[in-house]
């Protein structure tokens, strides 16, 4: 998680602060933040751009035996793209109970009978301050 934290040093100050890395054998495969602002593509979350850099680096849309981190519980769209690309597991920090897909607000592996490994709460409260922080900077808040 600590080298998901760090993808977030270099992400737009527009962006939600979202980073996710895709390991396979030990090795890190795969990484992305979110680029959804920057590209004006709803799709562009970390998850879906580390999946398609991994599908790219295996020749293989079949991610069987990678482990995806991520410092956010994905949403809808992710968890349903992890299902799909045969993830085995997810690692991740902060909860979301409004949007989180894999636990917290709903769980797509009920819909789609997965045996996705889920681990959250992985240094949370780092996770957690990142976001509060990015958030507060929105609102005009002080951070």
């Amino acid at each position: 998680m600590k080298r998901v934290l760090a993808l977030l040093k270099n992400i737009p100050a527009n962006e939600i602060p979202v980073g996710a890395i895709i390991v396979k054998d030990g090795e890190i495969i795969a990484s992305a933040h979110n680029l959804k602002e920057t590209l004006n593509d709803v799709t562009a979350h970390a998850e879906i751009l580390a999946i398609r850099e991994a599908e790219r680096r295996l020749a293989n849309w079949r991610l069987e035996g990678c482990e995806l981190y991520v410092n956010l519980e994905p949403c809808p769209m992710c968890a349903t793209a992890i299902i799909n690309s045969r993830i085995s597991a997810v690692y991740f920090g902060s909860y979301d109970t409004q949007f989180g897909a894999l636990g917290s607000a709903m769980d797509m592996r009920k819909i789609y009978n997965s045996q996705l490994k889920v681990y959250g709460g992985i240094m949370e409260n780092e996770c957690d301050e990142i976001l509060k922080r990015y958030f507060a900077r929105m609102r005009g808040e002080n951070a």
